[in-house]
């Protein structure tokens, strides 16, 4: 629950436990060897702008960033602090996943404050491990196990869509699934959409492992260089499907056509059998003297036979053209 802007706020005892503290504690704590504080603040709450802005020790520059409404993917190091913008995949109700959360940190050797508005699970994944005494460490293995809980759930989305994607491209090589095409473009922009976010995150991930921070031990950017590389396999999938949806929009857009100029082509067929039928009807049929046959017996019989006759002549025709 948040009280005055602080969603979470723990003590971490560098063995993987912590402790949940809240306002008071925090403006008693100190620094401690071994020990490290996480506060993950609502940064759209006056009193967390107030209490950032006049934070000891936290540049102007770290504090307009962890305020900020918009940031895209980043890593930036700052003396011997890391400012990272991590995105995730919005699970909330009612929301699109490529509508990604925004959560921006900043870490040093002592504490790491975490920034966001709108709810992300890997925060709460962060939380369980901590209370259940499997949390991190130190500072660089919480930013280790923090991008591993957020690309997690970028995993499983990429894994929904590929699934969605392989449904679709079934169904829409039938006739069946030729009204699924809106659901074809959906998911075409919301790949990239995710894609957009996915792929500066990737970038940033890498920056990282050349950094020279003193407390990102070499296992941590081991652990990071794995995150990364699912990351980019991340983004290969999404590449993969949005290909494989642009060729399957192009599949449909050639049956479309084919399936048009069929219809045109029959079209064209019955005004061409008929134009000479209706030309005769309408010759024969103006209300003059001199009509051949209008006060004989038979002229109406004979009339029929003649456009028999024309009839089949246009059919032998057009079947020695191969036409029909």
């Amino acid at each position: 629950m948040e009280q005055g802007g602080l969603v979470k706020a723990f003590i971490l005892d560098g063995e993987g436990g912590g402790t949940a503290i809240g306002w008071p504690d925090i403006e008693r704590w100190q620094a401690d060897e071994g020990t490290f504080l996480w506060l993950h603040l609502d940064y759209s709450h006056p009193y967390v702008q107030r209490w950032l802005k006049n934070r000891r020790g936290l540049d102007y520059l770290v504090v307009e960033n962890l305020l900020a409404e918009d940031s895209r993917p980043r890593s930036t190091p700052f003396h011997d602090g890391l400012l990272m913008g991590l995105r995730g995949v919005n699970l909330n109700p009612g929301a699109d996943p490529e509508d990604m959360v925004a959560i921006r940190l900043w870490i040093d050797g002592h504490a790491i404050i975490s920034t966001g508005q709108r709810f992300l699970p890997s925060i709460d994944d962060m939380q369980k491990a901590i209370e259940s005494g499997d949390g991190p460490a130190t500072p660089g293995e919480f930013l280790a196990r923090m991008c591993e809980f957020v690309m997690n759930r970028v995993g499983d989305v990429v894994e929904d869509f590929e699934e969605i994607f392989d449904e679709l491209e079934e169904e829409m090589m039938t006739d069946h699934g030729r009204g699924q095409r809106q659901l074809l473009s959906n998911l075409r922009r919301q790949i990239i959409e995710l894609r957009k976010y996915l792929a500066p995150q990737r970038d940033a991930l890498g920056y990282i492992q050349g950094l020279k921070i003193s407390w990102l031990q070499d296992a941590d950017r081991l652990r990071l260089r794995e995150v990364a590389d699912r990351l980019f396999r991340y983004v290969e999938e999404l590449d993969s499907i949005r290909d494989r949806s642009v060729v399957l929009h192009e599949e449909l857009v050639s049956q479309l056509s084919e399936e048009m100029n069929k219809r045109m082509y029959m079209l064209s067929l019955v005004a061409t059998i008929f134009m000479p039928l209706g030309f005769l009807a309408g010759l024969l049929g103006v209300n003059l003297g001199g009509i051949p046959g209008a006060s004989g017996r038979w002229g109406f019989s004979l009339f029929c036979l003649l456009i028999l006759m024309v009839f089949a002549i246009q059919l032998i025709y057009l079947k020695n053209k191969k036409w029909i």
